[in-house]
């Protein structure tokens, strides 16, 4: 493959290299998933709050997204390396100008809708229905990716500004991630993630007990490398590439156990301050071998992106992050209007499906109109095509 062929604007033209990891969008679903039933079951009648199955699926199994999102951490840090490894491959070099451009062209649009949304059109609806809007979150930090710090001390009113915290930090990743491959030859790469791993661990022994680690970018930066590590060794190790491919079925369900695991007793397997220190490196290197045993290996229970409809939500999985707040905003007020949030049963049988149908009517509409035109840019500052 001629990599050389240049655009005057030297950009590749007929050489860009495809790649396609059919299984992505599904994880990217799952993910999501666990974050919209975080959100979800919202019951104003406190004898719902008291019943078993709230107690599990709610203040359990559900009590928080952090599941999910450290799922995304681990998934964006894989592909997003796995794009930088293999541009520095074909071409020697990072353009790190391309590569903003195209994480301007993916994440700023959709982001500044939400913020503005969140600011200016959420309090209205607030008043409108008799609710005072009280929103003390900073709208520099939030206007410049940088959230999540405040994030640790306010509580955003609008849900819609609320889950953009984990954009704020995937948004810093990005813009240093580069600048380390671009400045590091190539054969000194895994120190890249070996100081980011102490670095972040070292962070998080020094304040476990002083601030927010989940929330802050060095507390969680662990899920980005450990996912980086995975695109590294799988290009560069073919001992480990053999192994991922080959590995064993009762090895693949054991990952997918741990995994439960987590979201089912995840607050007794991390209980104390030495679990709390490791959790991301443990958590994260879990879910990496789920994105590499569904991508690589011969020997899968099953494969998500043989789910072909949840294969397809989850190509809308950014706008349905960012939106699914507004969805479950509209059902509840609904609900409430029409006296149908007293029982479990309006919950699972209305509340949920109509404010996930309502999540996916916005953001595919979303990925339609809007996002998709800025998508079309982002592909002439590309290196590698989805195939």
């Amino acid at each position: 493959m001629d990599h050389q062929k240049l655009t005057q604007n030297n950009y590749p033209v007929q050489t860009k290299e495809k790649i396609f990891f059919p299984n992505l969008d599904g994880l990217r679903f799952f993910s999501f998933a666990i974050v919209f039933f975080c959100h979800s079951f919202i019951a104003d009648n406190p004898l719902i709050k008291e019943t078993i199955w709230y107690q599990i699926v709610k203040v359990r199994i559900f009590s928080n997204g952090d599941t999910g999102v450290s799922f995304f951490f681990v998934l964006s840090g894989f592909l997003i390396t796995y794009l930088l490894l293999k541009e520095n491959e074909m071409t020697g070099k990072i353009d790190i100008k391309s590569f903003y451009i195209r994480r301007i062209l993916r994440i700023w649009p959709l982001y500044y809708f939400c913020v503005i949304f969140s600011f200016l059109i959420f309090p209205l609806l607030k008043a409108h229905f008799g609710q005072t809007p009280d929103d003390a979150s900073n709208r520099i930090l939030c206007s410049i990716f940088l959230n999540n710090f405040d994030r640790i001390n306010v509580i955003p009113d609008a849900i819609t500004l609320s889950v953009l915290w984990s954009v704020a930090i995937e948004e810093q990743f990005y813009l240093i991630w580069p600048i380390f491959f671009f400045f590091t030859p190539r054969k000194y790469f895994p120190l890249i993630f070996l100081i980011v791993l102490l670095a972040s661990t070292t962070f998080r022994i020094f304040f476990i007990h002083k601030t927010a680690i989940d929330i802050h970018t060095l507390g969680v930066i662990t899920d980005m490398a450990i996912g980086g590590i995975g695109a590294y060794l799988i290009l560069n190790s073919k001992w480990f590439f053999a192994k991922i491919e080959s590995l064993p079925k009762n090895y693949i369900l054991l990952i997918y156990i741990l995994t439960l695991s987590y979201l089912i007793f995840g607050v007794e397997i991390f209980s104390t301050s030495i679990m709390q220190i490791f959790k991301r490196i443990i958590m994260a290197s879990t879910f990496l071998l789920i994105i590499l045993e569904q991508n690589y290996s011969i020997n899968s229970i099953f494969k998500v992106g043989n789910w072909k409809i949840v294969s397809q939500l989850g190509k809308y999985t950014y706008g349905l992050y960012c939106l699914h707040g507004i969805g479950i905003l509209i059902s509840i007020t609904l609900l409430r209007k029409f006296s149908l949030n007293h029982f479990s049963w309006q919950i699972w049988l209305l509340e949920l499906p109509i404010s996930f149908a309502i999540s996916v009517f916005i953001s595919w509409f979303s990925y339609k109109y809007f996002e998709s035109w800025f998508l079309k840019l982002k592909t002439k500052f590309s290196y590698i095509t989805k195939g």
